[in-house]
């Protein structure tokens, strides 16, 4: 059985929800810390905003900050964001809300509609964050 390394450092925080799967919440390699996907759960699992992409947006945000705060960083040395969307159509709602999310600060980001989501949710935000 494959043991995490030693060098790297598991991130959990009960401010989000658990992860779904075998996967941690984020790990932090050296001065970055890496989030797995945060999709529109509240902390205790359960779904918001089914079909309102607007209310998902902003949990999935919500969720992202807890564990980026969880793993000693801040939204503004987020580097990279990858946002997943359902669909494209969606695109201007999603960006008004991460933008306004992240004010100012405009990491490096990557958005692509996918044929599916976990949960069957509508969007899905992962980040690399440097702690330095």
């Amino acid at each position: 059985m494959t043991e995490t390394h030693p060098s790297l450092s598991i991130v959990s925080t009960p401010n989000a929800p658990a992860a779904i799967g075998p996967y941690a919440q984020a790990i932090k390699a050296g001065d970055l810390l890496f989030l797995s996907g945060c999709i529109p759960l509240n902390p205790q699992g359960q779904l918001v905003g089914e079909g309102d992409v607007a209310a998902q947006t902003a949990q999935a945000l919500a969720n992202l900050k807890a564990v980026i705060e969880a793993g000693g960083g801040e939204l503004g040395r987020v580097v990279k964001t990858t946002v997943f969307l359902k669909s494209m159509n969606d695109f201007v709602t999603v960006n008004g809300i991460y933008a306004e999310f992240f004010g100012k600060h405009t990491p490096a980001r990557s958005a692509v509609e996918v044929a599916r989501l976990p949960k069957d949710v509508l969007v899905e935000v992962e980040a690399i964050v440097s702690l330095k």
